[in-house]
């Protein structure tokens, strides 16, 4: 146990990605994938089979991302796919099998967020996604992550079918509301980690809302290209890109300049006298 909880504690084990602009391009791909493939398992496979098999896939992704000793981009992306998926079916479960009306469930998940975000906080004293270097900060942001995507998921069937946006109208809702962290922190100096996981939840409904209007039929609002070629033709754009970024590595965090950023004001005071001494 103690060299468990030794493990758990470690810094240095950093396995989360640099935020760069495609990160936010492939994080609306999974999400958009994480909708058309739940609908398409759920509907191909059966409810129980579809979720089994989500949750069989989410387990194997993050005991890969853990299994990892860096950074690596395919295992940290299929993590977040397959969080897409399984976060999906979660919330669909509470609606479809339980009969808990949309704006329940989004409460509900949102109560989730804010809960793990509080112990997050009040464990680690922060919650920016570049300090994400212990298994234990790993697993406050993975549950983080599934919450937004259960979240967001709920927020994009409430204001689709309960608002009655539909599904193009609550994509261009939700790309609305992303633009609002985005200007905050670009124009106005937001506070990055604020304006960070406000830009994240959203992705979630924005991406789902687009997948719906793809995929659906006509009748339900869609353009009705079907949830099987949609989910393929994300995950295929998606692959893509994570190729572009394992190769190239442009969004691996440089270990010196995180040192740097993250450094203490006695770091940086021990520093200032080892130079003056050198001199």
């Amino acid at each position: 146990m103690p060299r468990f909880m030794d493990w758990l504690i470690r810094r240095g084990l950093r396995r989360v990605p640099q935020i760069i602009a495609l990160f936010w391009v492939i994080k609306a791909l999974t999400t958009a994938m994480g909708e058309s493939t739940s609908d398409y398992l759920v509907h191909r496979l059966g409810p129980v089979p579809a979720v089994g098999l989500g949750f069989v896939g989410f387990v194997v992704a993050l005991v890969l991302q853990f299994a990892m000793r860096r950074y690596v981009a395919w295992t940290y992306w299929f993590a977040v796919m397959m969080v897409g998926v399984f976060g999906t079916m979660a919330a669909d479960v509470l609606h479809v099998g339980l009969h808990v009306p949309y704006i329940a469930s989004s409460v509900l998940y949102a109560v989730v967020l804010a809960a793990v975000f509080a112990a997050w906080q009040s464990t680690e004293k922060t919650l920016s996604i570049h300090s994400v270097d212990s298994a234990r900060r790993e697993g406050f942001y993975w549950a983080a992550v599934v919450a937004t995507f259960a979240m967001g998921t709920a927020l994009g069937d409430l204001t689709a079918v309960t608002l009655q946006l539909g599904y193009l109208g609550s994509a261009i809702l939700f790309a609305a509301i992303i633009a609002v962290p985005a200007i905050g922190w670009w124009r106005f100096r937001w506070n990055a980690v604020l304006s960070f996981w406000l830009a994240y939840v959203v992705t979630r409904p924005l991406g789902a809302s687009v997948a719906d209007w793809l995929g659906k039929a006509r009748a339900l609002g869609g353009l009705g290209w079907g949830a099987g070629p949609v989910a393929l033709a994300l995950t295929a754009a998606i692959a893509v890109l994570v190729a572009y970024l394992a190769v190239t590595k442009r969004d691996v965090q440089m270990e010196g300049s995180s040192r740097a950023r993250w450094a203490t004001a006695a770091d940086r005071e021990r520093a200032g006298t080892a130079l003056e001494a050198l001199e």
